[in-house]
């Protein structure tokens, strides 16, 4: 019987810390573009900030929802400069300094994402 409980409290944990990282992610994203922070934190400070290692944030977040937590960082990351494309008349250089990139290095994250560069997508969502 107890075998269970524990693995019901192991369930409920890794759970926890997953939603935790996620929250967080959209904590330090926001800090990031709104200045409260100057830049965005590596994988490792995020678990240290959670109280968990690096391995087991990792673990854990792969094992609930199938992806590295990079994968979700980066994927919020895109989410919010399609937002800001759309929804801002800020220029793409603008933006990506905003997302702490370099504008040429934002493109080219921005197109190996989403499959075209920040200006095809705001051309395409302006029509």
């Amino acid at each position: 019987m107890q075998k269970d409980s524990t693995l019901k409290y192991s369930n409920s944990r890794s759970t926890e810390i997953t939603q935790q990282y996620f929250n967080f992610l959209d904590q330090h994203i926001d800090d990031v573009i709104n200045g409260r922070v100057s830049e965005f934190l590596e994988i490792s400070q995020i678990a240290s900030k959670l109280a968990v290692s690096h391995k087991h944030l990792t673990d854990t977040v792969q094992k609930e929802v199938g992806n590295h937590p990079c994968h979700f960082y980066d994927s919020k990351i895109i989410e919010v400069a399609k937002k800001m494309l759309i929804s801002t008349n800020l220029s793409i250089a603008e933006i990506a300094r905003k997302l702490t990139y370099d504008p040429s290095n934002f493109s080219k994250f921005f197109k190996n994402w989403s499959g075209q560069t920040p200006g095809q997508f705001r051309k395409m969502h302006y029509k």
